[in-house]
């Protein structure tokens, strides 16, 4: 019988990015707002969860903090003891768009130990698959500095986590955040052993990178996909890229364990991005992914929550999730399910860009 592993702490809710203009600092000049990376999105996921009696339905997942050993699999020395230097006196900005208040850094570490306590979940047969609502997010974090939100690269440390055990020697990342997944990338940029796919709007953040032909380098090239498309894309492009690209992929690369570093600022009513998902290409990506990894690795699956800014709509996206990688009925329906349009079917820009990506992907093309 499946059973979905479920991480949450009501401490994600406190790490606290302040006060902006979206996310530009107001500096005394505009009227404060509040940061569009706030607890609302995923605090109204849990609540949604809550209200229609889903989340006793999981299988609750207690994170435990990630070590400054675990961390290190990742992130430099310096870096780690500047974050936390910080976030012991009045927070700051841990590089590029990140900020940050007092107590971040031991939020972060929970976060990036909450995707490690749900991947050895899976690993160990606790679980059949998990959903990890973290915050604060991960996926742009580099080496040395914070980007785009994040402190911490949760998703790979995480996978460099697993990768020292004895039983796993092979990983995937499947990244559909609306934003490329650069951290991800630049962790695993030549290494064989993990595949990074990172489906995302073209030049969009951070802006120089994800490009097709970034592919990997040495030992590690044609391990790394990424898959660029232009504003607009709907359900059609993204099931396109998936049918055509991200589940061929997997099937050839065989993983032991698929990771999806899942953002949902690729929804239509995202502030931070220009795509147009619905809460049921959620739904039908997810069920993509389940099932490859039933074919391939024994269902182990872990999704991992990355960005979403639209507190509205969040939460629909995150139960459509929960509901195709459980099995479980919430109940709860998608008021805005009903604007699935002709604007979502495959257009021929769309289908360029796929293709493209599709040509450039080693992995595929070198095996026919």
């Amino acid at each position: 019988m499946r059973k979905t592993g479920f991480v949450w702490d009501e401490k994600y809710m406190w790490h606290d990015t302040g006060n902006a203009l979206g996310v530009l600092p107001p500096d005394g000049k505009f009227q404060p707002w509040i940061h569009f990376e706030n607890p609302e999105t995923k605090r109204r996921l849990k609540n949604l969860m809550d209200a229609y009696g889903l989340t006793p339905r999981l299988e609750r997942i207690y994170p435990l903090a990630a070590t400054v050993e675990q961390v290190k699999y990742v992130h430099t020395a310096e870096y780690i003891e500047r974050i936390k230097t910080m976030s012991a006196d009045k927070g700051g900005n841990a590089g590029e768009s990140a900020p940050f208040g007092p107590g971040s850094y031991e939020i972060a570490l929970l976060a990036a130990g909450g995707c490690i306590t749900a991947a050895h979940a899976i690993l160990d047969g606790v679980v059949t698959n998990a959903y990890a609502l973290v915050r604060p997010c991960g996926h742009h974090a580099e080496a040395d500095r914070g980007r785009g939100f994040c402190i911490f690269s949760n998703v790979a440390i995480t996978v460099k986590d697993i990768l020292s055990r004895n039983d796993i020697s092979r990983v995937a990342v499947v990244d559909w955040d609306v934003h490329h997944g650069n951290g991800t990338e630049s962790v695993f940029y030549e290494n064989p052993n993990v595949l990074t796919i990172s489906l995302h709007e073209d030049s969009l953040y951070p802006y120089n990178t994800g490009a097709i032909e970034d592919r990997g380098e040495g030992v590690g090239e044609g391990f790394n996909i990424n898959v660029p498309l232009p504003p607009g894309c709907g359900g059609g492009a993204y099931h396109a890229a998936m049918e055509r690209i991200v589940l061929p992929a997997l099937k050839t690369f065989k993983p032991d364990m698929i990771l999806v570093a899942s953002g949902l600022d690729a929804s239509t009513w995202d502030p931070l991005g220009h795509m147009m998902l619905l809460s049921t290409h959620y739904r039908s990506m997810t069920q993509q992914i389940l099932d490859t990894a039933t074919q391939i690795c024994q269902g182990r699956l872990l999704v991992c929550h990355e960005g979403g800014y639209s507190a509205g709509y969040v939460p629909f996206c995150g139960i459509a999730i929960i509901e195709a990688l459980s099995g479980e009925q919430s109940g709860v329906i998608d008021p805005f399910s009903k604007y699935e349009s002709s604007w979502q079917l495959l257009k021929p820009n769309q289908e360029e860009a796929i293709n493209k990506a599709l040509q450039a992907a080693v992995i595929l093309t070198a095996t026919g």
